[in-house]
């Protein structure tokens, strides 16, 4: 049994429960009991000064009283040096107290503590906390909030100062809880959470709007949903914060469809939303590439007159850049009175997923001009890989010396290193892209390799793609992809032998490639659609008219590329199952439901295959429409049979 469990077992009791008060209210009781009703008449002059914001005068005025100087002074002066965030006028009042031998109650001194953190002096803060001879409810949950809002490292003594308070005797009431479960999030804390949450039943706080909301966003970030659901569903009322942290759960798991049936839900009830909730909605519909819904949400927010936050207007440019709507995203962009790192590496990420890399390397430079936002390891990775997608690999190379050199202070990390392999096995320059993977000071991983794999591929490098294809089969195993592009560089080798001996040893390890899954658009609905789908409600339609499609594509000269099947049945078998793969659906539906001429937008889960890819290029051509893809990796935009990918990606 724990320390923690040990304690909670000592306070089930239900007789050892104390009543909780939140902070406000209990600073309001320490003001009752320990002020007079009035100021004495020599401090009137040091109210009126800190009523007017005059807190250099008021200071004066305190060095003139002296010891004169009671708590109601202390207590107005202070709280007019937290309000201005005046670190040295706050320093001064605590100086004073020291020298005049003042001893201040447990009030002041966790109102230092709350003033220190709020000036960012978290160890003048600890400093205060350490040396109260008297501590109470508030003044614990002030210094565990002051290490919980910083997160990262200091979590863990967040967490060890709440087990020290219960050791003390001193039982956390709402906030302490709701504070405290903020740093249960991380993998290591998230145990320990839940023995806290089972203190929190036993103390009949799960109820509690901030307690529940802090309980379902801990269970959120571990990945429970589910847990963190029960626990939304618990709640006796919600509030705003509770609404949006569960959303933002689902969203963030890439639960996007869920996200959104609760949002509509939600709003049905008649929750309220903030900024925060819209964001969180918006990060849904990116992973679903719903851009009608999306400026659905934009025109909201405009229409109600929502302030622009920084956090709503990055949300935005992500939203139209996963949508394929590079023109609105850049509008967003551009009317933003401040940007922040995250702004710029948002829009920059857009267009690197795009394909565009001279926009890309365009507007690194003019955040390099601009001064204001410097550019961080995030920047450099939507750069590269901008370069990478837009066929710049000189200037990317370019720029990842520049990166070496330290000529920002960034410095390269693995998934950079990754980006210069890319580039050179783009470029063909599959060798010289080997030679730079051994000599890298990190250990190269599976997505390094199957970078460079991919390249072997597509220009046909058979030594190096059976070396890398090897290494691959042993990191990850139960990757088909890395199975299927071995079987191809092998087969485009005519090495028929080696074809049929990596289909064995797929077989063999019971290797499934997973499932693939399309999305398509129409009048503000999401149509889903998986591999030989029959459960759309207008499946035979969309059978009948694929059907008709791959005889007209096939007299225009598509030939189906049969690589691409893994399973080992007749050449009229395979044909069949790439004609069920779920972006052929869903193209086929987009034909049928939008007016001639419409473009057509897809979503994909997985990386298209070459097949598809095809397919795709022969309907843009033969029926005269734009088809924009977003695979895993990036958007293809198909233009009269030609790609914006240059057929590599």
């Amino acid at each position: 049994m724990s320390c923690l469990q040990k304690i909670i077992c000592r306070l089930d009791s239900p007789k050892n429960r104390v009543l909780a008060f939140s902070s406000q209210k209990l600073f309001t009781t320490f003001t009752r009991q320990l002020t007079v009703p009035s100021f004495p008449p020599n401090q009137q002059t040091l109210k009126s000064l800190c009523s007017n914001g005059q807190v250099t005068e008021a200071l004066l005025e305190m060095a003139t009283l002296g010891p004169e100087m009671k708590f109601k002074g202390y207590d107005t002066l202070l709280n007019a040096c937290l309000n201005q965030r005046n670190l040295r006028g706050g320093r001064r009042v605590h100086a004073h107290m020291i020298k005049t031998c003042y001893h201040p109650p447990v009030y002041l001194r966790t109102r230092f503590i709350i003033f220190y953190n709020k000036c960012d002096c978290l160890s003048d803060a600890r400093q205060v906390f350490d040396e109260m001879r008297e501590r109470n409810v508030v003044s614990w949950t002030a210094t565990i909030s002051a290490y919980s809002q910083r997160g990262g490292i200091y979590s863990s003594e967040a967490l060890n100062l709440f087990i020290q308070m219960l050791r003390s005797d001193i039982e956390p009431n709402e906030f302490t809880f709701a504070t405290v479960l903020t740093s249960c999030a991380n993998d290591s804390g998230f145990q320990l959470g839940k023995q806290i949450h089972s203190l929190i039943i036993k103390s009949n706080f799960e109820s509690h709007i901030y307690v529940g909301s802090s309980l379902l966003d801990m269970y959120a970030k571990a990945g429970k949903i589910h847990e963190a659901r029960g626990v939304f569903d618990c709640l006796p009322e919600r509030d705003v914060v509770s609404c949006t942290a569960i959303i933002s759960g689902y969203a963030q798991l890439g639960l996007d469809e869920e996200a959104m049936e609760l949002f509509r839900k939600l709003q049905v009830e008649g929750m309220s939303s903030n900024y925060v909730t819209y964001a969180s909605v918006l990060t849904a519909l990116s992973g679903l590439a719903a851009l009608d819904l999306g400026k659905q949400v934009h025109n909201h927010v405009l229409r109600f007159e929502m302030p622009s936050y920084v956090v709503l207007q990055n949300s935005l440019i992500d939203m139209y850049s996963k949508c394929g709507s590079l023109s609105y995203a850049r509008r967003v962009f551009n009317h933003m009175s401040e940007r922040t790192a995250i702004s710029w590496n948002a829009i920059l990420v857009g267009y690197s997923k795009h394909g565009m890399g001279r926009e890309v390397v365009e507007l690194f430079k003019l955040m390099r001009e601009e001064n204001k936002v410097k550019p961080d390891a995030v920047t450099y990775l939507a750069v590269l890989s901008g370069c990478s997608h837009g066929g710049m690999e000189d200037r990317g190379l370019e720029i990842f010396d520049e990166m070496v050199n330290c000529k920002d202070g960034v410095q390269p990390e693995i998934e950079h290193y990754g980006c210069v392999v890319d580039m050179l096995g783009r470029s063909g320059r599959v060798g010289k892209a080997f030679e730079f993977i051994k000599k890298m000071p990190f250990e190269p991983t599976a997505a390094i390799w199957g970078s460079l794999l991919g390249a072997c591929r597509v220009h046909s490098n058979v030594d190096i793609g059976e070396f890398v294809g090897r290494r691959l089969l042993e990191i990850e195993p139960e990757n088909a992809g890395n199975y299927v592009i071995l079987s191809n560089i092998y087969a485009s080798a005519g090495r028929w032998e080696d074809v049929r001996s990596v289909r064995e040893l797929m077989k063999e390890k019971a290797v499934t490639k997973d499932p693939g899954r399309s999305w398509i658009e129409l009048d503000q609905t999401l149509h889903t659609f998986h591999a030989s789908d029959r459960s759309h409600p207008r499946r035979e339609e969309v059978f009948a008219k694929l059907k008709e499609l791959s005889i007209k594509l096939k007299e225009a000269g598509y030939i189906p590329d049969l690589s691409c099947v893994l399973h080992d049945v007749d050449e009229e078998q395979k044909e069949k199952i790439l004609l069920g793969h779920s972006e052929k659906l869903a193209l086929t539906f987009g034909l049928i439901g939008t007016p001639e001429g419409t473009p057509i937008r897809l979503i994909k889960n997985l990386r298209i295959c070459v097949d598809c890819h095809n397919f795709a290029k022969f309907v843009s051509k033969v029926y005269g429409r734009k088809v924009s893809l977003r695979d895993k990796n990036r958007f293809h935009h198909i233009v009269e049979g030609t790609c914006s990918c240059g057929d590599y990606w």
